[in-house]
């Protein structure tokens, strides 16, 4: 009993609050960022210790996950309380608002606004907000961010499919004040010095970095080491026991396969490049806490800090996202401030959690229809809802379902994978077909969305359509026959 009494306490304590104010908030949303922070240890060279300061004063949530890999789909669920598999946004486009059934969805810092609220956006938040919509979300609209100052030409060799030229990495000459998530953070922190006190605030700072390009200032990526604990592990018949349909939800990309990069000795380049570009975007979330400090609201708000989605870097024979492994949907997500407890909580969570966690504790009714689980129970009591699973979706049909130690994967043409986390960390070993599992796998299956509708009309870039009938597949438009060699 004694053990516990500290606990019971503080629970006690968090029931009890009930602030004469309700809470600003500052939302920090990270892109492409995995689980390569300090607190997630996802990466033995990870430095984020401003990250990591935020998640020892509050709620680190150690299994959570995103509802897409994919910017636009992941932050219009995250934005609308909305799973990708109800509103069919799949793609890169359309623009949620732009689709008549969504056009009078209410997003989370519009519901704000409506509160009462002052709303404020400098960054990436939504994946793209035509001008038109802006001042229906945030009342304030600073810094758009991005990629800051570029050099003269590419710092890597040509790359397959088209050369993009968002995929690019390394160090080049620049400072840091040239780069658009130092201005993000300087505007964020203007705010913050000058923010009006007749009503509580909500400020949300997008950071792009580690997105590519991973241009980084020399000095920060001799920060990273180079040596043997740089690379993830990687099995080279990692993909002899996933279905081919695997490789239909990253088919033709930009981003390049872990084959290319060991060719071009450009892994290790990348690699350190991400973790570099990790730790200047740490450096710009401690720029934006510490002047939460210095303007005396940092007891009075609420601050969650996340990603979008995460970020393969040679895992599965990869680079990039739209997967439905771990390293792809499991993200940073920590609630810190007025009424989040410190502690950590291993239950398996959702970006789509956040919206009716925000309102609940802000004390807003919520929207109907939301489709997250306020976390506000397992800030409470972090041990608590042990039901819980987290789901992901990457185009109609394909779905991952994630509790506290298995990962099952259903593709549209019925091909399954499912991975024990707790023996098998890495992914490395498919037991859809063990009858050991057969139990932990029929119970995940019972989590797959009830409702689960195509692209909406304009969908473009990353959309994979399958025809059951058929068993034809296309991607971005164009047909993949069975025989096709992949890419």
């Amino acid at each position: 009993m004694l053990l516990i009494l500290p606990f019971l306490l503080q629970v006690e304590a968090f029931q009890k609050e009930s602030p004469a104010r309700p809470p600003n908030v500052l939302l920090l949303v990270v892109d492409d960022q995995n689980d390569w922070v300090g607190c997630l240890r996802g990466h033995p060279l990870a430095r984020t210790p401003h990250i990591d300061a935020l998640a020892r004063r509050g709620m680190l949530f150690t299994n959570a996950h995103c509802q897409a890999p994919l910017c636009n789909p992941s932050r219009t669920s995250l934005l609308t309380g909305l799973r990708p598999s109800t509103t069919g946004i799949h793609g890169l486009t359309p623009w949620y608002r732009e689709v008549p059934a969504l056009r009078d969805r209410l997003s989370l810092p519009a519901a704000f606004g409506q509160a009462g609220y002052h709303t404020l956006v400098t960054g990436k938040i939504f994946h793209a907000v035509p001008p038109a919509d802006q001042a229906g979300q945030f009342a304030v609209w600073g810094h758009p961010g991005g990629t800051g100052v570029k050099p003269p030409a590419k710092l890597i060799p040509a790359t397959p499919g088209g050369n993009h030229p968002l995929m690019d990495w390394g160090a080049f000459p620049h400072k840091d004040e040239e780069k658009g998530d130092y201005q993000v953070a300087s505007w964020a922190i203007r705010q913050l010095k000058t923010m009006p006190t007749d009503k509580p605030y909500f400020l949300a700072a997008g950071f792009f970095l580690p997105h590519v390009p991973c241009h980084i200032p020399p000095g920060w990526l001799a920060q990273i080491p180079d040596d043997d604990r740089l690379l993830p592990p990687v099995n080279e018949d990692d993909r002899a026991d996933t279905p081919r349909f695997s490789w239909y939800l990253h088919w033709d990309l930009p981003e390049p396969r872990l084959r290319w990069v060991r060719e071009n000795s450009q892994w290790r380049n990348l690699v350190r490049s991400y973790l570099a570009s990790t730790a200047f975007v740490d450096a710009q979330v401690g720029r934006v806490l510490e002047a939460l400090r210095e303007s005396g609201h940092e007891k009075d708000t609420l601050v969650v800090l996340c990603s979008d989605h995460g970020f393969h870097l040679g895992e599965k024979l990869i680079t990039g996202k739209n997967t439905l492994w771990e390293r792809s949907t499991r993200v940073p997500l920590i609630i810190a401030g007025q009424g989040a407890p410190v502690g950590i909580c291993s239950r398996a969570v959702e970006l789509l959690d956040i919206y009716p966690t925000l309102t609940e504790m802000a004390g807003i009714k919520p929207q109907a229809g939301l489709e997250g689980r306020s976390l506000v129970p397992l800030l409470a009591n972090p041990a608590g809802e042990p039901d819980r699973v987290a789901l992901t979706t990457h185009n109609r049909g394909n779905h991952a379902l994630r509790d506290d130690r298995y990962r099952y994967i259903r593709y549209a043409d019925g091909s399954e994978e499912l991975y024990d986390l707790a023996t098998d960390p890495n992914e490395w070993r498919n037991r859809a077909a063990d009858p050991v599992l057969a139990v932990e796998k029929n119970r995940l299956v019972r989590s797959l969305p009830r409702r689960d509708v195509p692209a909406v009309p304009g969908s473009a870039h990353r959309v994979l359509e399958y025809d059951p009938a058929t068993g034809g597949v296309v991607w971005e438009g164009k047909s993949i026959r069975p025989d096709s060699v992949i890419p």
